[in-house]
């Protein structure tokens, strides 16, 4: 079986055999060791001037970053389950929160968040997907985050990149908080959350809030190459290991290129055969397909050809599917995977098979 879920994704088995060896103790030379060379790793990745891990998933790290930089008010933007989940984290922590929502296909604009900012003169802090994976939307956060650093420079900027660190390269100029997780692009198995942060946000997080996700208490100690608590040992292993894998096959720069194309020959090539793509501004970590049979066609790939792809969330559940493009993922496997939707419409009775999905891709992939 094929996975094609936009998270978890697939662990390389080089990955697979670096995590098995002999478990570590956390406080040990030998882990401090691998921490420490893992953390520089991180710092190629994210580019920002503090990076932290923390063993739990990336919701935990959304909800440290929210507690730990808000102290007024919370701007949240929900274009998605992920950005709803923003808001719900303020609301549980008795934080202020102002919301713009919109539908899941639609991402926020920057005249909204200036709208906004005028309006709450006390909000703080923003916190906003890169690309929220609910719909596979991208925002564009770049330019939201300049306007919002533009209205007041003291305003934190929180950027849940979870489904975009690993995907493509982040422009952090204008973000305080960048947010990753390990079972996305970074094609490890679920469990440990990262953190970059820019200098202002340090300042600011002083001696931070909480207990558990207090971030003050992990940049102290993980600037001594451990952790304030128990440390996901095994999965800082597997980090390191598909850090160094990439670097090894091109470096980011080449994943980020490889990972752009395959989306844009899976998007040709699922318009090419009548499909259409959800969302209006859609992200490269995978392609959304809304229709109103994705869940029969998610059925028929995982029954007739072995293709396991994602659908959604709440009121788009069974009207949308998704298939994920983020990791270091054979060509032969991207193929497959469109022509085997190709080959469901046509048993469906939508289509007759003739190859185009498959022709369409290759083309665009290989420059044909």
């Amino acid at each position: 079986m094929l996975l094609f879920t936009p998270g978890p994704t697939p662990v390389p088995e080089s990955v697979r055999v670096a995590m098995a060896g002999e478990t570590l103790h956390h406080r040990t030379p030998e882990f401090e060791a691998i921490f420490e060379r893992t953390r520089a790793l991180l710092f190629e990745l994210l580019g920002m001037d503090e990076v932290l891990m923390l063993a739990s998933s990336g919701t935990g790290a959304m909800e440290a970053a929210v507690t730990n930089l808000t102290a007024s008010k919370l701007l949240s933007i929900n274009s998605g389950k992920f950005g709803e989940r923003f808001g719900k984290i303020a609301q549980a922590h008795g934080i202020a929160n102002v919301e713009i929502k919109h539908e899941w296909d639609t991402p926020a604009t920057v005249e909204e968040v200036q709208a906004a900012l005028n309006a709450n003169p006390d909000i703080d802090a923003i916190a906003i997907q890169i690309c929220e994976s609910a719909g596979g939307l991208r925002h564009n956060v770049e330019a939201i985050a300049a306007t919002v650093k533009a209205h007041n420079p003291s305003i934190m900027v929180i950027a849940d990149g979870i489904t975009a660190v690993g995907v493509e390269k982040i422009d952090i100029t204008n973000i305080d908080c960048l947010i990753s997780g390990s079972q996305k692009a970074l094609m490890l198995p679920p469990g440990l959350a990262i953190i970059g942060l820019s200098n202002a946000a340090i300042e600011k997080i002083g001696k931070g809030k909480g207990y558990y996700f207090n971030l003050a208490t992990e940049i102290k100690n993980q600037r001594k190459n451990t952790t304030a608590w128990t440390a996901a040992t095994t999965i800082t292993i597997g980090l390191e290991s598909i850090l160094n894998r990439i670097k090894d096959e091109g470096g980011l720069e080449k994943l980020y290129a490889t990972t752009a194309l395959r989306a844009r020959a899976t998007r040709e090539a699922m318009e090419a055969i009548g499909l259409t793509i959800y969302p209006k501004s859609p992200a490269d970590s995978m392609t959304t397909i809304g229709d109103h049979e994705a869940k029969k066609i998610r059925s028929l790939l995982q029954k007739e050809f072995e293709v396991n792809v994602a659908g959604g969330q709440d009121h788009i559940k069974d009207t949308i599917f998704r298939i994920n493009h983020m990791g270091l993922i054979s060509v032969y496997e991207a193929a497959w995977v469109v022509n085997s939707v190709e080959l469901a419409l046509a048993s469906m009775g939508r289509r007759a098979f003739d190859g185009t999905a498959s022709r369409i891709f290759n083309t665009v992939y290989f420059g044909l």
